[in-house]
């Protein structure tokens, strides 16, 4: 898409510049004068060769601004509502927030934001010029307490949301630090014994001549094929791997990706529990701040993190455009189970769909908290027996040829 370089006189008086992005130069120019901005000049942004190489290999592009941490995220959010609410304007609230940021990228963000929003741009729209920051779902609630005034209180609700997602997501993945490092350590201990001790035990059986097991024929034939082609496996290896993230990355391969891991038979359920937990309380949070409920849909499917939900979320919004309830068209994706879809049609019912969206957010944490636990339990002891039996294996094989080293060294000598 081409960047378009502007210069603008803000109501205040005061000018700015910036970088845009759009289809062609007349979106820019709408959407300037829509922020009340009087437009000095707008030029398309010329690529040099350099430039123009980045975009037309894919792995060579730069992302457009580092991430912050949720941590980062949440206290800034929580101090921000309390200056707001305290009733320091904003420009001077970011001002001194930007002064106790210790995170550098994130300093500089806020910076700009607080330069933008002198400039006469919202809030809102200062802070989606950095969506690696700030995602849509941070933006449009922002938004929503810029128009109703109520800013500091959705500030609070942002952080609360923010602190839950995170904790959820923080819960998964400690669990799979420690599967995964002994899975690390096994597959490394494995590969050092093929390649480096295997040889070595073969030596000392060639020398004494005779014929060797067949479990020690099998994995010294595998040592000899780790030791030619190793090379070949692992660029192999980090070939296809590279190639597999390229395609996750397409919209065909990221749909594929995710309808692949909601079948896994272990994974799969939990992957689902946390897709709901985090649309819920997505749905949820934002209904309560006053975000009109189809901008609320479309933002929590953008921000579901799995295509299949995101498609099934964006499905019901179109039906509920035309005027049916939510609940009925979340039903029939088959995505949602259906104690989650009743909760919805009893919250729709009652017109309390934000508190019912909680609490059906509150009971997935729950159990993909005990799901986490469980697979924990499950994980440990399969690993370490996978582990002792492809080990245990290899110093049967490797030992076999000694029990039969006396008989060797009689028949030598003879």
């Amino acid at each position: 898409m081409p960047k378009y370089k502007y210069k603008v006189r803000a109501p205040q008086g005061g000018e700015m510049s910036g970088v845009m992005e759009a289809k062609i130069q007349k979106d820019v120019t709408d959407k300037l004068r829509g922020q009340k901005f009087i437009i000095l000049s707008i030029e398309e942004e010329k690529k040099n060769v350099v430039n123009a190489l980045i975009e037309a290999l894919p792995f060579m592009k730069k992302e457009k601004g580092k991430r912050v941490s949720a941590k980062n995220l949440v206290l800034f959010s929580r101090q921000l509502s309390t200056l707001v609410s305290a009733g320091v304007p904003i420009v001077q609230g970011l001002g001194i927030l930007v002064e106790q940021i210790e995170n550098k990228v994130f300093k500089q963000v806020i910076g700009d934001v607080k330069t933008d929003i002198e400039g006469g741009l919202s809030i809102a729209d200062s802070m989606a010029k950095y969506p690696t920051v700030f995602d849509e779902l941070y933006v449009g609630m922002v938004r929503s307490g810029e128009t109703g005034g109520v800013l500091d209180i959705i500030l609070e609700r942002l952080s609360a949301y923010l602190e839950s997602t995170s904790k959820l997501i923080g819960k998964v993945k400690s669990a799979m630090v420690y599967p995964t490092l002994v899975s690390l350590v096994a597959i490394g201990i494995t590969v050092f014994m093929l390649v480096a001790v295997i040889p070595t035990f073969k030596t000392v059986f060639t020398a004494f001549g005779g014929e060797l097991p067949l479990p020690t024929q099998i994995l010294i034939g595998i040592s000899e094929f780790l030791r030619k082609f190793i090379l070949i496996f692992v660029i192999g290896t980090v070939v296809v791997l590279f190639a597999l993230r390229q395609y996750i990355k397409t919209e065909k391969g990221s749909r594929v990706w995710d309808s692949f891991l909601l079948k896994l038979p272990v994974f799969g359920p939990l992957i689902r529990k946390v897709a709901i937990a985090k649309f819920s309380r997505t749905l949820g949070t934002l209904i309560k701040s006053g975000v009109p409920i189809l901008d609320a849909i479309s933002t929590t499917g953008k921000t579901a993190g799995n295509k299949i939900v995101e498609d099934a979320v964006m499905s019901a919004r179109e039906n509920i455009r035309e005027g049916e309830r939510i609940a009925a068209p979340l039903k029939e994706s088959g995505v949602f189970p259906p104690m989650v879809t009743q909760m919805i049609s009893v919250g729709e019912e009652t017109g309390a769909l934000d508190n019912m969206l909680h609490k059906v957010a509150d009971f997935y944490d729950q159990e993909v908290e005990v799901a986490v636990a469980g697979l924990t339990s499950m994980i440990e002891p399969l690993i370490i027996v996978v582990m002792g039996v492809v080990i245990g294996a290899m110093v049967i094989a490797m030992f076999l040829p000694i029990f039969e080293l006396g008989e060797v060294v009689s028949r030598a000598t003879q």
